[in-house]
């Protein structure tokens, strides 16, 4: 009962913290958007308002692990494991805007959407023909901008907590742009928001950023190494923060009351 009942709160507190960020927001991009090319302010306030979201999340306790690369990147392709919608409130506490790669789905949702297209994001729409070319396309459009984007390779959440199959996309577009990746893990977050169950859960959960992988090592025709050895930083630094972390397994099922 009291699990559902902080459940009702922290959404109730996103959907606040969403819609009442709608109108500010506004404000400043319309205010912005004529000399702010890179749309930083507006990205800057959006993962903002992650962070206040959490702040408000009786169950959550999020945090950089580590000191985040100084300076922020800019022309960047940040990857990084995903294990739970919290993913994207945890990751939003670190200190620069990038442009995040997410399922359009997202972005109709009244204010979240209109949000995340104010701050510049970019909408994928699964499966359909041509959708992953033009989402690369529009990331290309940012990297030429210096603007780092963000990616999840492995295109959704895993159900375990262990990383699933990395797919191509972020790889062939460091390698077409010659752009280097930055990878980061995350480690707790499951059990803030497990898939397909509505209530959160306890978490103590944790990023860490790696150092950035140069693309110059990899010739054009290496993805497949370029992908493995990105997945190996990644489990090195998952490594390193999920012993502090919340344990990633999902918790067990409350018992059945038949």
């Amino acid at each position: 009962m009291l699990r559902s009942l902080l459940s009702v709160w922290t959404w109730l507190e996103i959907a606040l913290v969403v819609i009442l960020g709608f109108f500010f927001l506004f404000v400043l991009f319309v205010l912005t958007a004529a000399f702010d090319r890179r749309r930083y302010v507006a990205g800057r306030f959006l993962r903002w308002l992650g962070t206040v979201a959490v702040k408000l999340a009786p169950t959550w306790k999020f945090q950089i692990h580590g000191e985040p690369p100084k300076p922020p990147p800019g022309r960047m392709i940040v990857v990084g494991n995903h294990c739970s919608h919290a993913d994207v409130f945890l990751i939003s506490h670190l200190p620069w805007d990038m442009k995040w790669l997410a399922k359009d789905s997202l972005f109709k949702l009244p204010f979240l959407g209109w949000n995340m297209a104010m701050a510049g994001d970019v909408p994928v729409k699964r499966g359909a023909k041509g959708a992953g070319e033009r989402a690369m396309a529009s990331c290309r459009r940012w990297l030429e901008r210096d603007v780092p984007v963000f990616i999840f390779p492995e295109g959704t959440r895993s159900e375990t907590g262990e990383m699933r199959e990395f797919k191509d996309g972020a790889f062939r577009l460091a390698l077409e742009t010659r752009t280097s990746i930055l990878p980061l893990a995350v480690a707790g977050t499951q059990r803030a928001l497990r898939k397909h169950d509505w209530r959160v859960g306890d978490a103590d959960a944790r990023v860490l950023v790696g150092r950035p992988i140069d693309i110059e090592g990899y010739g054009p025709d290496e993805l497949a190494r370029l992908k493995a050895d990105t997945r190996r930083e990644i489990e090195a630094l998952r490594a390193v923060i999920r012993p502090l972390s919340t344990p990633d397994e999902p918790a067990p099922s409350p018992p059945s009351s038949v």
